[in-house]
């Protein structure tokens, strides 16, 4: 490989990176929602990418029927999702809270298939167009190429995590959801009420998956009620990577998967970036099940 040669992998290399931070941030806002859920009630909740599915549709409702502008419509979908999820956390996994494992991820799934046919029920089939509430530009940087719904993406999923640290670390609901995390019976013994920090969790988690949809929809341009379930399942991913119940975990395996799938497209084939994010799945699972963050943890029998 000679200097040019080397030059133009160089240019491709970071252009792939820069997709893939952009890329992997919206997983890092789907993951967070895996992770604080489990974190809590060490629960799957396979609904989840279904819920970046409805703030999708929240979003563009917003925007085109009610002619919101960007910031509104991402608050406004936020909402939506998080009264969406605390809902079905009330009616679907509360009933369920002390049964079997299996049921509560049986009803996890039937949830996810009923917002899918409900969606496909409500919004039709088709896709929708999302409407143009950003402009995008096209900014050179030098042989980098970057657009400003990139950066608008990085940025809102930057801003978004700060604020959920900041409510975990310092706030008195973040405090009781780390209570109630460590240990359920302690925090209810000390008053914490576990079922409202609970619903609580739930519905931030969904405004975040919200968010990510909202993002989806103005950059990809078009939505549809199976929207969630590849994202939702790939963000899954993200934070088994990370370390399933961490939240730095959930962000940087969002991160790492959207830039391995950036450099698998970009320089093997984007055939490859769906297999490529389920290959990552079975090794982490396989050489290492707590993720890159977690640490493993032995119980007595």
């Amino acid at each position: 490989m000679n200097g040019g040669e080397k030059m133009e992998f160089l240019e491709q290399l970071i252009q792939q990176l820069i997709n893939g931070v952009s890329l992997g941030s919206i997983y890092a806002l789907i993951a967070l929602g895996y992770t604080m859920v489990y974190g809590i009630i060490k629960l799957i909740n396979f609904a989840h990418g279904d819920i970046y599915m409805i703030g999708a549709y929240a979003g563009f409702f917003a925007t085109a029927n009610l002619g919101l502008p960007f910031v509104p419509a991402l608050i406004l979908s936020m909402v939506v999702a998080g009264l969406i999820g605390m809902l079905i956390e009330r009616m679907a996994y509360r009933p369920l809270r002390h049964a079997p494992k299996i049921a509560v991820l049986i009803t996890a799934i039937g949830i996810s298939l009923l917002l899918e046919y409900g969606g496909m029920l409500v919004f039709t089939p088709q896709p929708r167009t999302f409407p143009n509430v950003l402009e995008s530009v096209t900014y050179h940087m030098g042989p980098f190429v970057v657009n400003s719904q990139q950066i608008i993406i990085l940025v809102v999923s930057v801003v978004l995590m700060v604020i959920l640290t900041y409510v975990v670390q310092k706030t008195i609901i973040g405090k009781a959801m780390r209570a109630v995390s460590f240990d359920t019976d302690a925090a209810q013994l000390m008053g914490i009420d576990v079922d409202r920090i609970i619903s609580a969790t739930f519905g931030i988690g969904s405004a975040l998956a919200a968010a990510a949809g909202v993002l989806v929809g103005i950059y990809y341009n078009s939505i549809d009620p199976l929207m969630g379930i590849m994202p939702g399942l790939k963000a899954f991913v993200a934070a088994v990577l990370g370390g399933i119940g961490i939240i730095p975990g959930a962000m940087a395996g969002g991160v790492i998967l959207g830039v391995i799938e950036a450099l698998v497209s970009g320089f093997i084939s984007s055939t490859f970036r769906d297999a490529a994010a389920f290959a990552i799945l079975i090794i982490i699972l396989l050489f290492k099940p707590s993720g890159l963050f977690g640490k493993n943890v032995r119980e007595k029998v």
